[in-house]
């Protein structure tokens, strides 16, 4: 459906504002019609801190927009329409005639394959009606396709670290600067952890901005506490369940969802949040793999966790969610892994340089610039994990099954892209709730 659009430019990436907001004039603005939105930027966690505010504002009974990327399985996953009950992925007929009019409108004009998914989502979410918009950041912030929202309800910033360095550079200040550019003027902007030159670049924006932040650390906090989750801001503490999401990480996503809706003013009872907490959803980010072809193939009794992570900062995250979960049960931990080659695989891999006892690398998905699965190998032995190449996932699980015959069943971590996680998903076949 979108074959026409995608040849009017040759990149998939072309940081600037100037061919949207050119396409949403002719399209009449549809950012300005959409129902109030919420910004959400950052290197990591963008997707689940969405998450969380999705399902804590449909828990509340909120129809709720939601636009993330990329998809894992179909293109339609980039964008959610609100409706009383929860939410649903656009379907096959309504997305068609809205690219239709997209192509209508932009009359041969050059644009980006992200431009267009954006565009696609505003115009769908100013004609359905709703009660507000998440709009998750393609990539850093000031000149992604999604900044042309002037009065967001507000602007939130996930942990900054290092990724897209061919787009956003090399320098850690720098990158949280490109994240801070979707603060605005005198709307609030809630804060994830940051390292503190991260911060202290997003609070020289914000400042410029008179834009008031509310920041992790001094203006609210969550932590794990005897099988809760504690939040702790300026107006008092919460006692909460849980998240249901996987890994430590997930405490400070929570929590920073939670600042958010309290933040922005939305009131939402603690009945929502609580609810929210215990039934969200984000398949491909630390998800237990239970049934399937693929993890049929894996030793009995294992253990199959999925998550697309692929930046140091992520193999961080990683890294102490096994470390923890070996804790509690101990088993063997093995790693497929598949990488893109823009990524930094030697960062990612050395959290687990005294945890995992092999990594076994593949390729990624045919049409997105992989890391060939040897040299991959070298570079995971170079991060001092043992590693063997391997053609597809099918043939590393059947490796695995073979040399753990015998053994106590390991952990299987299969990581590193989110492509290979949608083509993991794919193969592998929706999962019991």
């Amino acid at each position: 459906m979108l074959a026409g659009l995608q040849s009017l430019h040759p990149r998939l990436i072309d940081l600037s504002l100037d061919r949207i907001s050119g396409l949403l004039e002719r399209l009449g603005r549809p950012q300005d019609r959409m129902p109030p939105a919420i910004h959400v930027a950052g290197t990591n966690g963008k997707g689940s801190t969405t998450a969380f505010l999705r399902a804590m504002l449909e828990a509340s009974g909120a129809r709720v927009h939601v636009y993330t990327s990329p998809h894992l399985v179909r293109f339609n996953e980039r964008i959610r329409l609100g409706r009383a009950g929860g939410g649903r992925i656009v379907d096959d007929e309504t997305l068609r005639d809205a690219i239709a009019e997209i192509e209508r409108v932009n009359a041969g004009e050059p644009i980006t394959f992200f431009e267009v998914t954006t565009a696609l989502a505003l115009h769908l979410y100013a004609e359905h009606p709703a009660d507000y918009a998440l709009i998750e950041v393609g990539l850093g912030g000031r000149f992604d396709a999604t900044n042309v929202i002037d009065h967001p309800l507000a602007s939130v910033i996930t942990p900054v670290s290092y990724d897209h360095a061919e787009f956003l550079g090399d320098e850690l200040t720098g990158i949280a600067a490109e994240k801070a550019g979707i603060l605005k003027r005198g709307r609030p902007g809630i804060i994830g952890p940051q390292d503190e030159h991260a911060m202290a670049m997003i609070q020289l924006e914000a400042d410029a901005l008179r834009a008031p932040l509310f920041k992790h650390g001094e203006d609210w906090t969550s932590h794990r506490e005897r099988g809760r989750l504690v939040y702790q801001d300026l107006d008092g503490l919460l006692d909460l369940p849980l998240p249901r999401l996987e890994g430590g990480h997930q405490i400070d996503n929570a929590g920073l969802a939670i600042a958010t809706v309290r933040r922005a003013g939305l009131n939402l009872p603690l009945a929502a949040i609580e609810r929210g907490l215990a039934e969200v959803e984000w398949p491909g980010r630390m998800q237990r793999l239970k049934s399937g072809p693929l993890v049929a193939l894996a030793p009995p009794d294992s253990d199959v966790w999925l998550d697309g992570g692929h930046n140091p900062a992520a193999g961080i995250v990683l890294a102490t969610a096994m470390a923890e979960m070996a804790d509690r049960v101990p088993r063997p931990l093995v790693m497929i892994t598949g990488m893109l080659t823009t990524k930094d695989p030697h960062g990612f891999f050395q959290p687990f340089a005294d945890l995992a006892r092999h990594v076994m690398t593949v390729p990624v998905p045919d049409s997105h610039a992989g890391f060939e699965p040897a040299q991959l190998a070298a570079v995971a032995m170079d991060a001092g994990v043992p590693a063997r190449a391997y053609p597809n996932v099918r043939a590393a699980m059947l490796a695995i099954a073979e040399n753990f015959k015998g053994e106590v069943a390991p952990r299987i971590l299969i990581c590193g892209s989110l492509y290979l996680a949608g083509l993991v998903l794919k193969e592998n076949g929706p999962q019991p709730v």
